[in-house]
């Protein structure tokens, strides 16, 4: 699954560690989640989309290779 973070964070000048403590993980946290080494739950993506003020599926897009079991 591909993201979006790091470009939301830039247009609204967030360090890692500031998005992190304004959704309640640590900064490795949003890092893996950045580099697509972790899926985040659903409930922590829900509070990414609302600190960017936008859907989840602006932030994290699906791709072919995600369907695939």
């Amino acid at each position: 699954m591909r993201n979006l973070i790091k470009v939301e964070r830039a247009k609204k000048d967030l360090t890692q560690a500031d998005l992190a403590e304004k959704v309640g993980v640590s900064r490795q946290t949003i890092n893996a989640i950045e580099k697509g080494k972790f899926v985040p739950s659903t409930l922590l993506a829900l509070k990414i989309a609302q600190v960017f003020e936008t859907e989840v599926e602006n932030i994290f897009i699906l791709e072919a290779d995600d369907w695939i079991t």
